[in-house]
């Protein structure tokens, strides 16, 4: 094989898995490998707006108590999307919520606690308790 196309193909791999090491680097947790565990700090929503903020791929809270049908909104504080998801019978689901980015949910109506989860980020978790 000329020396010419073998440089060539090798410039091709190397690019490509540059590409590819960059695509995985960005999904990652920054180094953090703790998961937000069930059962971290509980926060309690009152008569005021309710905020949910991801920021170094964790929920901030990770557990909160909110009213039936309550809207909450959810501050994306990341480089990379996160979505507000819950588990099981999938009550609720934000979407993808764009790097720098916010949306809102509706709490269910029934009272119970809802686990929830990034859909991209399955390490993320909390706990939405309706009361």
């Amino acid at each position: 094989m000329p020396y010419s196309l073998a440089r060539g193909r090798a410039t091709m791999v190397a690019g490509t898995l540059l590409a590819l090491l960059m695509l995985l680097a960005g999904c990652g947790n920054g180094g953090d490998t703790r998961p937000t565990p069930y059962g971290s700090p509980t926060a309690t929503a009152e008569d005021g707006a309710v905020t949910i903020t991801i920021e170094n791929f964790t929920y901030e809270p990770a557990d909160l108590e909110v009213a039936p049908g309550q809207e909450i909104t959810v501050v994306n504080k990341d480089n990379v999307g996160h979505t507000v998801t819950a588990t099981g019978d999938e009550e609720f689901d934000t979407g993808n919520i764009a790097a720098g980015r916010s949306g809102t949910f509706t709490a269910p109506s029934e009272a119970g606690s809802y686990r929830y989860t990034c859909s991209f980020h399955p390490d993320m978790r909390g706990t939405l308790t309706v009361r």
